[in-house]
């Protein structure tokens, strides 16, 4: 592809990934450990930063902690922590998958996990108790959360829920204003084995490049100083259930071919400026989370270029003392069948819950972390992103003034959409990439 050099591109300071990438690289994956190791850390490192919301909330109003949830007692007032768990028929049940259909995996997961039926718990380690009250009904929950409750011991046992607090936003880095420098977030390319290169893939490579458009989009693509694709590069077909690789057939050989093509579509956009890799459920990663980085074998072309990156999912990184997390939209789309907020709604929410991914591992699949939850979010970061969503932006506030920018990052195969966001001012906007023209 040739590329008009005229206008000189934009050039920023990029962090080292290593400072972040430690955070969800996991080496060689051994899946002896249970998964309550997992819940136990999330709990323990949330906790004091619960207490401490609910103390300042409640104790005013002479409300105090019971430690334990099962040792609440009487009608009195009171406040518990703990970790929410939703009991509902509509979950997966491997088990039940397995006894019904002879079959482990359902492809076809239900729209929602909470549909007015479901039970709803909060559990340590001491035991779980059961959660009831209109508080409960109409907030936005989803199994996996720490919480703290305020209520009493009903007549039955349960735990009527008066009010409720998170964690809330993590302490964020202070962001220094530069100037006016864009980062492109792309998602779902979805390159098939029947088209790897699409005429719209092909037309936004040159609009990234600055060889498409009029003088005005030229300009603005050379104040583009990273492209970061978040998910879903490529869509690899999944052999049938029953498939045995044969060698000798290299049945395989397209996918070769699918990497290859992608590699040197991808190598344009790398030779111009740095770009990141997420990898997302359709390419050739591992399928939980925290998903690990696609093999640099895959691109031999691009990995000649020193701002090529290929990072895990989900993904901490800074550019410009802006500091992003992005993922790929696996935690988004399954909090979204917790509630009918809007994905936007819901990943900023999880932010004031201080955790990106809740419902993991309960209706999302993630690796059983022994040593910490790596999904707990430690530092607030300046932009969060999504991918594989329907374009949205939003501003998730916190008490002490931390402000972040979340933006459901549109899927490129359908829309033709990606994302310009603008480091300076943190505004995001739209290119629609027509191929018609």
């Amino acid at each position: 592809m040739d590329v008009d050099t005229c206008i000189p591109r934009a050039r920023v300071e990029h962090a080292e990934t290593a400072k972040y990438e430690s955070e969800f690289k996991t080496g060689r994956r051994q899946y002896t450990q249970q998964f309550n190791t997992l819940y136990y850390k999330r709990l323990n490192t949330l906790k004091p930063f619960i207490l401490n919301h609910a103390r300042t909330k409640w104790e005013p109003k002479k409300i105090h902690l019971t430690p334990k949830v099962l040792n609440v007692e009487g009608p009195e007032p009171t406040f518990i922590v703990g970790t929410i768990f939703m009991d509902s028929q509509a979950k997966p049940s491997t088990l039940a998958q397995v006894e019904n259909t002879h079959w482990i995996s359902d492809p076809t997961p239900p729209r929602m996990y909470r549909d007015g039926t479901e039970t709803v718990y909060l559990e340590d380690e001491s035991g779980r108790i059961r959660l009831v009250g209109d508080a409960v009904d109409k907030a936005v929950l989803a199994s996996g959360v720490v919480a703290a409750m305020m209520g009493c011991e009903t007549q039955a046992g349960d735990f009527d829920v008066i009010d409720m607090c998170f964690a809330g936003m993590a302490e964020q880095p202070e962001r220094t204003f530069s100037e006016d420098v864009f980062v492109a977030l792309v998602s779902g390319l979805n390159a098939s084995v029947e088209q790897p290169v699409t005429l719209e893939m092909q037309v936004l490579a040159e609009y990234l490049c600055g060889a498409a458009g009029g003088a005005n989009d030229q300009k603005t693509s050379a104040r583009i100083v990273q492209t970061v694709v978040a998910g879903n590069i490529m869509n690899v077909p999944v052999p049938p259930i029953g498939h045995t690789e044969d060698a000798r057939a290299n049945d395989r050989v397209p996918v070769q071919k699918l990497v290859a093509s992608v590699d040197a579509y991808l190598s344009d956009i790398a030779a111009c400026m740095p770009l990141a890799l997420l990898p997302g459920p359709g390419d050739p990663s591992s399928a939980s989370l925290p998903q690990q980085p696609l093999h640099p074998s895959m691109f031999a072309q691009c990995r000649q270029y020193t701002g090529f990156r290929t990072l895990t999912n989900p993904a901490y990184f800074e550019i410009n003392n802006v500091l992003l997390l992005g993922t790929s939209g696996q935690n988004v789309r399954d909090l979204c069948r917790y509630s009918n907020e809007t994905p936007c709604q819901l990943a900023a929410q999880s932010l004031q819950w201080r955790h990106v991914a809740p419902t993991a591992p309960d209706t999302l699949w993630c690796y059983p972390f022994t040593e910490h939850d790596p999904f707990v979010v430690r530092t607030t970061p300046h932009v969060y992103f999504a991918g594989n969503q329907k374009f949205e932006a939003g501003v998730a506030v916190g008490t002490e003034g931390q402000k972040t920018k979340v933006i459901m990052v549109p899927e490129f195969s359908v829309s033709h959409e990606i994302v310009l966001l603008n480091l300076r001012t943190l505004e995001c906007s739209t290119v629609h990439i027509d191929a018609c023209v």
